[in-house]
């Protein structure tokens, strides 16, 4: 089995303690349960609820934490839609945790078979959840050069949208792009030599964008955050680790606006909301990676941990 390195896991541990031995978590991420993992051991009565979108993912993490299966429930859904239903059912205590950890595991990278990866010959798919409609070669084949570009520029930042997306356009007339090593080259041959050649591989950005929009991540993340926070208990806290500046964005976004209280217009002279701060910020600027776990775990390099506190009821 391939084992995901967790990120920031002793930051973790250490800035979201529950509250009380027997506390619930929620791990809104689970992948293959890294976190989950050490959560269970260091708090031996807690009790764990594990959500992921993937059933594969799901069962690696099932194998994993099977030393604990009295003491977790996993759930395959989308975390938007899990945090919605357990605030409209009332499904049971409110979670004194929750964890949210938006880096792709391992295994979609190296066994899923379904293209995340830029160096390996595998079906262009990307989907988190198998399930979903569309996948990578859907929008590669049928999206226009302005599209394209938009996601590439939108959700990758990638400097090269538009020509990239043009190659794109004029290859796939020639022959479907389906598999992830044909898109990489591609990719590689719109771009500058200085840029094809600098410190990291020229498609990095479009496999994330293509990725985010697959999977409507950042949407995922909006609504997800906020029904997390809903049915959080008051006291709870809530941890997300993100991999690159249009999640890190949404996050800080929502812990200011929930830490703000008053939404009056600036120019009114006396607050009329009658609001207050819903939150506390744990963590003014997020948590980063160590230069030591950086050596031993690269891909760590561009998390950042933001941790808040809901106030009291």
């Amino acid at each position: 089995m391939i084992v995901h390195e967790p990120v920031l896991l002793e930051e973790v541990l250490t800035l979201l303690v529950p509250p009380t031995d027997d506390g619930l978590l929620v791990d809104a991420t689970l992948g293959q349960g890294g976190h989950a993992e050490a959560f269970l051991k260091r708090y031996p009565e807690c009790f764990l609820i594990g959500v992921d979108a993937d059933s594969a993912v799901l069962e690696t993490a099932r194998a994993r934490l099977s030393p604990f299966a009295d003491r977790i429930e996993l759930v395959r859904a989308w975390f938007g839609d899990f945090f919605s239903r357990y605030a409209k059912t009332g499904a049971g205590r409110m979670p004194d945790i929750v964890l949210f950890d938006l880096g792709i595991s391992s295994f979609h990278y190296i066994a899923s078979g379904r293209g995340f990866s830029f160096d390996r010959e595998e079906p262009l798919d990307m989907r988190l959840d198998p399930e979903l409609a569309a996948s990578a070669a859907d929008l590669v084949g049928s999206s226009s050069r302005q599209e394209l570009s938009g996601i590439l520029r939108e959700f990758g930042e990638e400097r090269y949208a538009w020509e990239i997306a043009g190659r794109i356009v004029r290859e796939r007339q020639k022959a479907p792009i389906s598999t992830s090593a044909r898109l990489a080259r591609v990719i590689a041959e719109a771009v500058p030599p200085s840029y094809r050649h600098g410190k990291i591989h020229p498609a990095t950005r479009s496999f994330q964008a293509l990725r985010i929009a697959v999977n409507s991540e950042l949407d995922q993340l909006g609504s997800g955050l906020a029904a997390a926070f809903g049915v959080l208990k008051p006291g709870g806290r809530i941890g997300v680790i993100t991999f690159h500046s249009l999640e890190d964005r949404i996050v800080k976004r929502f812990f200011r606006d929930k830490a703000m209280g008053c939404s009056c217009p600036p120019e009114w002279p006396i607050c009329q909301c009658g609001g207050k701060a819903e939150l506390r910020t744990v963590t003014r600027k997020p948590v980063v990676p160590s230069e030591r776990e950086i050596a031993a775990n690269p891909p760590s390099r561009s998390a950042k941990l933001r941790v808040a506190e809901k106030g009291a009821a």
